[in-house]
């Protein structure tokens, strides 16, 4: 599955995720699948993707960038449902 990644990484001329972005990558979308609605997991992940190109942009380095957006989403997020809670038995 890397392998592939890297692929389309190279394709859309950018860099591969690193191992460290890849599990925080995964882990935030984990998060919204869960505590907000599985449909909104790519949606978020463009808007992420959007959030750390800008910043790059404005001169930050790509660590930072995400450091940055993954606490914004974290403030975002509903709290984790309870051990056994489901994700739509927290948004209830």
């Amino acid at each position: 599955m890397h392998a592939w990644i890297d692929r389309l990484a190279e394709t859309l001329g950018d860099e591969p995720p690193s191992e460290t972005e890849t599990t925080r990558l995964l882990a935030a979308s984990r998060d919204v699948a869960h505590r907000v609605e599985r449909k909104m997991t790519p949606l978020a992940a463009f808007l992420l993707g959007s959030a750390v190109a800008r910043s790059v942009a404005r001169g930050r380095d790509r660590a930072q960038a995400l450091d940055e957006v993954l606490a914004d989403l974290e403030r975002l997020l509903p709290p984790a449902p309870a051990e056994g809670e489901g994700a739509s038995d927290a948004k209830a």
